[in-house]
């Protein structure tokens, strides 16, 4: 099979692609749970408001972000990084939704990564216009544990590079209830999303909702 084939089996296991040899783009794996999913992140958002985040050089960054989970992920003049609390609440980060675990374990299983136990979930909303760059993820612990990525909403193109942020790179769509796992070899890729079209989703509206969810301590 090469890396780009679509397969199904006898409907124990959701479509999927696989994009490189450890890294599986898991389609709609999420849309039975789609809504209730939404609403556990949105009861997150109202104890950890949405915001701007800022690169270590001072450029506001296109998406809002906040995070659920043991450590949140945070990027300001001090550097990207975790940290346990919440600086614009004080207060420690929402725990992940039990929903949402569930679901990050399973995907994370069916593409190969059995002991997974997330404590950092992302969340970054994309409004039409928002994109994120090429970047690795490397502020976690222990890189053999995977990135599961979820997408909610408008489509947008991602971007999956090399080892290097000048290597050429594949794009595929992110679509509403997709899945996305990486690790292993592949876990220290570059990847990144390009801007998101104007368009209208009816359970997001005008916007793309990702989470990245991570063992980041």
């Amino acid at each position: 099979m090469s890396s780009l084939d679509l397969f199904a089996n006898d409907g124990s296991e959701p479509l999927s692609t696989e994009i490189s040899e450890q890294a599986t783009l898991f389609h709609q794996f999420l849309l039975a749970d789609d809504e209730a999913l939404l609403n556990d992140i949105r009861g997150v958002l109202k104890q950890s408001p949405l915001r701007h985040l800022a690169t270590p050089a001072g450029h506001k960054m296109s998406v809002k972000s906040s995070s659920c989970g043991s450590y949140g992920w945070l990027s300001d003049k001090h550097g990207y990084r975790y940290q346990n609390i919440d600086p614009v609440t004080g207060q420690p980060w929402p725990d992940i939704p039990q929903s949402i675990l569930v679901k990050a374990t399973q995907v994370s299983r069916l593409a190969g990564f059995q002991n997974f136990q997330p404590d950092s979930c992302l969340i970054n909303v994309y409004t039409p216009g928002a994109k994120m760059g090429l970047h690795q993820d490397k502020n976690e612990a222990d890189f053999s544990k995977p990135i599961v990525s979820f997408s909610f909403g408008l489509p947008i193109t991602f971007m999956w590079g090399g080892f290097k942020r000048s290597d050429k790179y594949q794009k595929f769509s992110l679509q509403h209830a997709d899945a996305l796992v990486w690790g292993g070899k592949d876990r220290l890729r570059y990847h990144g999303v390009q801007q998101l079209k104007e368009a209208m989703h009816p359970l997001t509206g005008r916007c793309r909702v990702n989470l990245t969810i991570r063992q980041a301590g």
